[in-house]
């Protein structure tokens, strides 16, 4: 579907964006229009795939897992990279995957317990994975920034 996104739509992702929870009917009173319209127009952008969901923002350190790293992963070739994923996938640690240019072929966002349980998945799962060659840890300190991307209404054609 190719849906033209209006200063409407950015707004209502704007408002969305900020709390995923917000009811039409408010998005619609500080739009000035209909809670109708606000629902037509999120339908129509699920549709395109510009919306694909909800998001729950869970604090992973509070349920047992204190350690994010983020773990650069070398393959033997570019040409393994979907077998790669497809083991990587079973990895329940893993939390985000990412296909990149530059040193590393895949950078990976990983949860753990503690370093304990980090070793167990850098050895034990991770590293036993066919196709890569090696792996390089950063263990998180902070995370400092976490946003969605900027949106900006004045931009929309």
């Amino acid at each position: 579907m190719n849906y033209h996104i209006d200063n409407l739509d950015l707004q209502i992702l704007e408002i969305l964006s900020t709390n995923a929870r917000t009811p039409y009917t408010e998005i619609a009173e500080k739009l000035i229009v209909s809670a109708g319209t606000i629902h037509v127009r999120m339908k129509k952008m699920e549709a395109a795939g510009i919306v694909k969901g909800t998001e729950i923002v869970v604090d992973s350190a509070k349920l047992g897992f204190d350690l994010t790293t983020f773990i650069g992963v070398f393959l033997d070739k570019g040409a393994v990279y979907q077998d790669v994923i497809a083991q990587l996938k079973a990895i329940k640690e893993i939390v985000e995957a990412y296909y990149t240019t530059g040193g590393y072929s895949i950078f990976l966002k990983v949860i753990c317990r503690n370093t304990e349980n980090l070793r167990e998945v850098l050895n034990e799962k991770i590293q036993k994975v066919d196709g890569i060659q090696r792996t390089e840890t950063m263990i998180s300190l902070e995370q400092s920034i976490r946003r969605k991307a900027p949106l900006n209404p004045t931009s929309a054609k």
